[in-house]
């Protein structure tokens, strides 16, 4: 009895060690502490609350949330920590904090990000500004991660998509690129199952996702609009030319491939607590802003690989695609060729988001909480 005493009044000296900023590992803790509640936080929670101590500076708030804070999603319950409490026949058996696996501590964050999210509020919506009559017009598909920061550039020059006969200009880059990008686009807006296993499932179905799909995009567009006013565009530096625009525009940075799967594991949370519209709009308005924000203060990872068995998959249906647009007869600047992927990562390379990376990205997305980043919609 004497020893359980002693191990819960170490556990909780140790809470009072991190909650006051401390990086101490469990298994290297000895001092003593009272007790601050009925039932001490789960390993999880105070090994996040440790890295989180580790990386920065988290408020006195945040350090509460996360203490408090549930591991959503599939997973072990919380669980206690090894030597704070004697082992029990029944249940998860304690654990050292330090030993957990990073997915587990990405669950812990994944719910606080998801309560951030929601308390937020949706935003206020944006005064659209209309196209000039005057101006030839433009509207920009295609690859959502390459034409959307396109679209907000020029937006911000004043160039607002439509106008009078607008052209429309259907962005893209090889399949394999496209489909990475289509996946952390769902990731941030409807919602999308890890990457391998949407892959997949893809493969199975002999799909190509609809936004990585030009020749579907250029034929959906060609029934609204005309033939001659499809252009598909693979250089992605005829944009600004084709919109109307003199200037340059910046080439698009897309997300790593964790921060695609950081929004999957917010977004499983999040719509839980608010109702589907809702959803994609506070994680296309709020979290997004709050990850890109974050992934500049990180190193680079790589991007989201093909698998080897699905490489031969990729490579059919982009050589499909370029021969469908050519056949078609619709403009296009830059080489057709570019469609069909060039495998630079060896086939032995990883191919989904490595659980470290995510839960950097996580940590520092928690520590940035008070940016103030927020988009409108």
């Amino acid at each position: 009895m004497i020893s359980a005493v002693v191990g819960e009044q170490r556990a909780w000296g140790w809470v009072a060690h991190l909650r006051g900023g401390g990086t101490t590992p469990w298994q290297a803790w000895e001092g003593l502490g009272e007790s601050r509640g009925r039932y001490l936080p789960g390993a999880q929670q105070l090994e996040l609350l440790r890295r989180l101590n580790q990386a920065g500076h988290p408020s006195a708030a945040l350090a509460d949330s996360v203490l408090a804070a549930s591991a959503a999603g599939r997973g072990r319950p919380d669980l206690e920590l090894a030597g704070a409490v004697p082992e029990s026949a029944f249940g998860p058996a304690p654990v050292d904090p330090a030993a957990l696996p990073a997915g587990e501590l990405v669950r812990v964050a994944a719910s606080l990000l998801a309560d951030q999210v929601a308390d937020a509020g949706l935003p206020e919506p944006e005064v659209r500004r209309r196209a000039s009559w005057w101006r030839r017009g433009y509207r920009l598909v295609g690859d959502p991660e390459l034409a959307d920061p396109l679209r907000d550039q020029l937006v911000a020059r004043g160039r607002p998509p439509g106008g009078r006969e607008p052209r429309v200009l259907v962005v893209g880059s090889d399949l394999a690129t496209m489909t990475a990008h289509a996946w952390t686009h769902r990731a941030f807006t409807e919602g999308v199952n890890a990457w391998r296993e949407w892959l997949r499932q893809l493969q199975e179905r002999r799909e190509v996702p609809a936004r990585a799909d030009l020749l579907a995009v250029c034929r959906a567009w060609e029934r609204r609009v005309g033939k001659a006013r499809v252009h598909v565009v693979l250089d992605l530096g005829a944009v600004p030319r084709l919109a109307g625009d003199r200037r340059s525009l910046a080439a698009p940075e897309p997300l790593a491939g964790e921060a695609g799967e950081l929004a999957r594991r917010v977004g499983s949370v999040l719509g839980l607590l608010v109702l589907p519209d809702a959803r994609e709009t506070l994680l296309t308005t709020r979290l997004r802003p709050r990850v890109e924000q974050a992934a500049r203060s990180l190193p680079r990872t790589s991007a989201l690989v093909v698998p080897p068995e699905a490489r031969d998959w990729v490579e059919g249906a982009a050589d499909r695609m370029r021969v469908g647009i050519e056949r078609a007869g619709y403009a296009v600047h830059g080489d057709l060729d570019a469609l069909v992927p060039r495998w630079s990562a060896p086939a032995g390379t990883g191919v989904g988001p490595a659980p470290q990376a995510t839960l950097d990205l996580a940590v520092r997305v928690l520590l940035d909480e008070r940016a103030d980043v927020g988009r409108t919609a």
